[in-house]
């Protein structure tokens, strides 16, 4: 089943509350690959590793149909448009 932008979208807002977040579907549509950018203060103080693994985490579900995430991981602080 594909995923769309919204659904990761929904899934990340109320998993990882940022106060940033920008999802591109790079796959033409059909929900297999996406870049995502976020900034959530629940990155404070963790590695990027760390960060990455919590996108991950929250995206289980979805993971299963996705076949290229893209994930860039920042505090608000670090945000830049």
């Amino acid at each position: 089943m594909a995923v769309s932008k919204e659904q990761v979208e929904s899934v990340l807002k109320e998993k990882l509350q940022p106060t940033n977040l920008v999802v591109e579907d790079t796959s033409g549509g059909c929900g297999a690959s996406f870049d995502v950018k976020i900034a959530s203060p629940l990155f404070a103080g963790k590695r990027v590793l760390e960060r990455h693994r919590m996108v991950n985490s929250a995206l289980t579900e979805e993971l299963k149909s996705i076949h290229a995430l893209t994930i860039k991981p920042v505090t608000p602080e670090q945000w830049v448009e």
